[in-house]
């Protein structure tokens, strides 16, 4: 299973996929934003999205959990 964590601190600007979806190596899952950049969160491996930790109008913490990818 694959652990997808913030890596910096960040409002949760758009969530692109739902627990069950399947993704490949590359997609993007969520766009966080911080100082008015868009920072797209990518999947490090292909699965299924076991289980998502955020919503949209979240504030992620760095190194916090985002999204597992069975």
């Amino acid at each position: 299973m694959a652990e997808i964590r913030a890596e910096m601190v960040a409002n949760v600007w758009k969530v692109l996929v739902s627990e069950g979806d399947q993704v490949d190596e590359g997609d993007t899952l969520v766009i966080l934003e911080s100082m008015k950049m868009e920072i797209p969160v990518l999947a490090e491996s292909p699965g299924i999205v076991t289980k998502l930790h955020v919503a949209e109008g979240d504030v992620v913490q760095e190194d916090e959990l985002i999204a597992e990818i069975g």
